[in-house]
């Protein structure tokens, strides 16, 4: 696919289409990398993403013990 890149204010830009936002799965915000002249595009995920899958699945199995206890016994101090 290619496209124009357009004056935006000061800046230049390129429009992409939703449906390939929506593939890549890009909201509001993107990481921009460039690499060997190439620009990337990445999207930003939120820094807990996935954790509620992964307490549900460390549950499953029975990882989610403690492994210092919640009391610290004051005599042995």
């Amino acid at each position: 696919m290619k496209t124009d890149v357009i004056r935006i204010g000061n800046s230049k830009g390129v429009r992409l289409p939703s449906t390939i936002l929506k593939q890549c799965g890009i909201g509001s915000k993107v990481e921009i990398e460039v690499r060997d002249n190439e620009i990337i595009l990445k999207p930003v995920k939120s820094p807990r993403e996935g954790w509620q899958d992964a307490f549900q699945q460390m549950h499953e199995f029975g990882d989610d013990e403690l492994i210092i206890p919640d009391e610290i016994d004051a005599e042995l101090l």
